[in-house]
């Protein structure tokens, strides 16, 4: 796995233009990081040029403009974007994330890294690009994460946890020490994921539900304990 410390996502020294992938929820979740990030810097430090997305809804359009970005049109749009500007992916299922991801990847663009100025993240997290994190989420000590990990609002990723690409843990999702994460899992929200466990690839892991064992790959467990 490529990967890169965190020191190395720091604030960058010039203003740098941003794209964001998905015009849902999401995105207009990520525009408000970008806005606090700006501000706390005193100073704009990643500067929003609009959306893209293939298909959004009328209702999911208007409320991305009522931001004041606009809607630049479909990922083709990528391609003509001058080579400096960056990317964030700005889509809440880690599946579709890792198949939009390829196809933003051939266009070679720069794939930023946010995080919120009201989330801790410990200096020795090792992380590939990507990196979303928002309000009110905890990093704590020698996490080593891949590409395009999403850590939601309130959630928490603890000591010694091994995340693969594409990981998701939605608002209050709270995984212990010493975890695997394998590629495209989803932590519900409210969920907990116990010490020394592994979620498998692509598996989901339910709203509210507590882990007591591994979760086997593409499965979808819930409850408490959950099953």
């Amino acid at each position: 796995m490529q990967v890169r410390r965190h020191q190395e996502t720091t604030l960058p020294q010039a203003s740098l233009d941003l794209v964001i992938v998905g015009c849902g929820g999401h995105g207009r979740e990520i525009a408000q990081l970008v806005a606090a990030a700006n501000e706390a810097a005193g100073r704009v430090v990643w500067q929003p040029v609009g959306f893209v997305d293939d298909a959004p809804s009328d209702v999911n359009r208007k409320r991305a403009e009522a931001t004041g970005l606009p809607y630049l049109g479909t990922l083709a749009v990528l391609g003509q974007l001058p080579p400096q500007t960056h990317v964030t992916l700005a889509l809440g299922d880690p599946r579709v994330r890792r198949t939009v991801a390829a196809r933003v990847d051939s266009f070679g663009l720069p794939v930023a890294s946010l995080v919120h100025p009201d989330a801790t993240v410990g200096t020795d997290l090792v992380c590939a690009e990507g990196l979303v994190v928002f309000a009110g989420a905890r990093i704590t000590t020698n996490v080593t994460a891949g590409r395009h990990l999403h850590v939601n609002q309130n959630a928490t990723l603890a000591h010694d946890c091994v995340v693969g690409d594409h990981v998701s843990l939605h608002p209050l999702a709270a995984v212990s020490g010493d975890c695997r994460l394998d590629t495209a899992a989803l932590i519900g929200a409210g969920a907990v994921v116990l010490p020394r466990l592994r979620v498998g690839a692509g598996a989901i892991v339910g709203a509210g539900a507590c882990v007591v064992r591994d979760v086997p790959p593409d499965t979808v467990v819930k409850g408490v304990p959950a099953r």
